[in-house]
């Protein structure tokens, strides 16, 4: 009966915070939501006996991307008013898309079918005395090897794609040359200077030439 009660409000503040996450006018309310959403649905993963992805929901999305996304919502001075000015414009793809999703997901809805041991799977997600942790992990470096890879190999070319479109080579750093550096000798940057008492010290040309 309590967990039961737990699983109804857990959801409920999910479904409410991800509807506040795509009405709120502040982006930076939509990723406090974002954030409510992924806490909830953490907990809705402990409940169904899944704390591997529920630490993964928490730690992954939650503590990287969503603080991501804040900062650089925060950081950047984005004027939103005239962002929404083209909004009436794309209004009507944006609903044709819309209707298409809706359609869909009511396919998907009127042909829902729950397995028949899906119950019994929810209350013994893991076979024997293996953890889910244990089990998840067995499964996808064991069956899945291959796809994970492939799926780490996509994201690092994503990630090197993403460097390079917003690395600019900028010719304002200073920048040295090691050769010219180590023929050097000592006469050429050091003097001993005998400098009075509140008098200072005077550079000499050579390192004026070198500033």
């Amino acid at each position: 009966m309590i967990a039961n009660l737990a699983f109804d409000l857990f959801s409920a503040i999910l479904l409410g915070s991800a509807v506040m996450v795509v009405s709120s006018r502040n982006p930076v309310h939509s990723v406090l939501f974002l954030i409510l959403c992924f806490i909830n649905a953490a907990i809705l993963f402990l409940m169904a006996g899944a704390e591997f992805l529920a630490l993964v929901l928490v730690i992954v999305y939650v503590g990287a991307v969503a603080v991501l996304f804040m900062f650089v919502v925060m950081m950047l001075d984005v004027d939103f008013s005239e962002l929404r000015e083209g909004v009436q414009r794309y209004a009507p793809i944006g609903a044709a898309v819309g209707l298409v999703l809706f359609v869909e997901l009511a396919f998907v809805m009127v042909n829902w079918v729950i397995a028949p041991g899906a119950a019994g799977m929810r209350l013994l997600p893991a076979p024997g005395n293996m953890t889910n942790t244990a089990a998840l992990g067995s499964v996808l470096y064991t069956n899945y090897i291959f796809l994970f890879q492939l799926a780490g190999a996509v994201l690092l070319v994503a990630m090197i794609g993403a460097i390079v479109l917003t690395l600019r080579d900028r010719k304002r750093g200073k920048t040295q040359d090691i050769d010219i550096q180590h023929s050097r000798m000592p006469a050429d940057t050091l003097s001993m200077v005998n400098a009075k008492l509140g008098a200072g010290a005077s550079v000499p040309a050579r390192h004026e030439d070198a500033l």
